[in-house]
């Protein structure tokens, strides 16, 4: 018994057609029922579009809110450590420590006869007889040297914008904001911070859309650090800390594609800001605005992803194109039939409308072009 195989296109050699948009599904338009001979119109079922957009393709022109994110248990704090004002002196009490010391040290030398003679002329004071270093003069010497080295070591500057903490064996003993000549306990250890509004561009981070699309985010925070004492001891490094929690953010919020519109943008960055600054508070970091500045496709994905946008935004064109063409035609026709320009019956009007359509067509093609 012998079994008779109708040959298939594909063993024809005719290779099935590509699809011109990958990653769609089409459906044909049936412009030629305008042109059929038939009295009767015949009903085809037609699918409801004639692009199918697939979920998770991300090309979509959207515009939404992000979704709201629940917030975390903020980190725990020692409550004890709190910024509080440190006890200092004006720097006219150094100064003037430092000068009795150093003038301690010039009498001793005197009293013990060891000063030059040239400096008891500057200083027009009377020649003695020196009693030498005995142990009173070394008292004395070391008397005065302290005096002095207490006096000038424990002078400092204040700066506008900046911040001293200060601690004393591991133990926070205040916070100076003052600024100008001041003095401070030189057996304090001292740390410098900025505590001016600053600003920091971040370098591109990773996140995703709504769908799930890998995107890289340049964002930029504005901030400044509002209790000097939880951000210096409370945190190893509050700077890489703030880094941190807003990488920890993007992996959070989902951030719209790129094309999606500036709104989108505000609303993450509101939802950005939100969740950053609820993170960083516990540690004495202020944060005032998270801002996405630039918002990219991730370089694995940015080839497809734009393939992706040229296919949906060259469907766009087609569809607005035939719709276009079909009013033309349509106001045509009817303006030569109403007005009693021609008369025509039922084969002549589908001749027409087909050459119009052509006709339109084509000139639509030309333009574009």
């Amino acid at each position: 018994m012998t079994t008779t195989t109708s040959p298939t296109p594909e063993s024809e050699g005719h290779a099935r057609p590509a699809r011109l948009i990958q990653n769609e599904a089409t459906t044909e338009i049936p412009v030629h029922l305008l042109f059929r001979d038939d009295p009767d119109p015949v009903s085809v079922p037609l699918r409801p579009a004639v692009v199918g957009r697939r979920q998770g393709t991300g090309e979509q022109p959207r515009l939404r809110r992000p979704d709201q994110v629940a917030p975390r248990l903020a980190p725990d704090v020692d409550p004890e450590l709190a910024e509080r004002p440190a006890r200092v002196l004006p720097g006219s009490v150094g100064v003037l420590a430092g000068t009795c010391g150093l003038a301690g040290c010039a009498v001793t030398s005197w009293w013990a006869g060891l000063l030059p003679r040239l400096a008891l002329e500057a200083l027009r004071v009377p020649a003695v007889a020196g009693a030498g270093l005995g142990p009173a003069q070394w008292a004395a010497y070391a008397g005065a040297g302290a005096l002095g080295l207490v006096g000038f070591g424990g002078l400092a500057r204040g700066r506008t914008g900046r911040a001293w903490v200060l601690g004393l064996f591991g133990r926070y003993r205040g916070t100076v904001r003052r600024t100008g000549l001041m003095w401070v306990n030189p057996l304090l250890l001292r740390r410098r911070v900025d505590v001016r509004l600053r600003h920091w561009r971040g370098e591109p981070m990773l996140a995703a859309d709504a769908s799930g699309v890998a995107l890289r985010v340049v964002v930029l925070v504005v901030w400044r650090v509002r209790d000097t004492a939880r951000a210096t001891l409370g945190v190893d490094d509050h700077e890489t800390y703030l880094r941190e929690c807003v990488e920890a953010a993007l992996a959070r919020v989902p951030v719209e594609a790129p094309g999606s519109g500036r709104g989108s943008v505000d609303a993450a960055g509101e939802a950005l800001t939100r969740l950053v600054a609820a993170e960083t508070a516990p540690v004495g970091v202020e944060v005032f605005s998270v801002q996405p500045l630039r918002v990219e496709y991730a370089p694995e994905v940015a080839a497809a992803m734009h393939r992706r946008r040229i296919a949906a935004l060259d469907a766009q064109h087609r569809s607005t194109m035939l719709t276009s063409v079909v009013d033309s035609v349509e106001d045509t026709v009817t303006r030569l039939t109403m007005r009693g320009l021609v008369e025509l019956d039922d084969y002549e009007r589908k001749a027409l409308v087909k050459d119009l359509t052509v006709a339109f067509c084509a000139g639509r093609g030309e333009q574009g072009a």
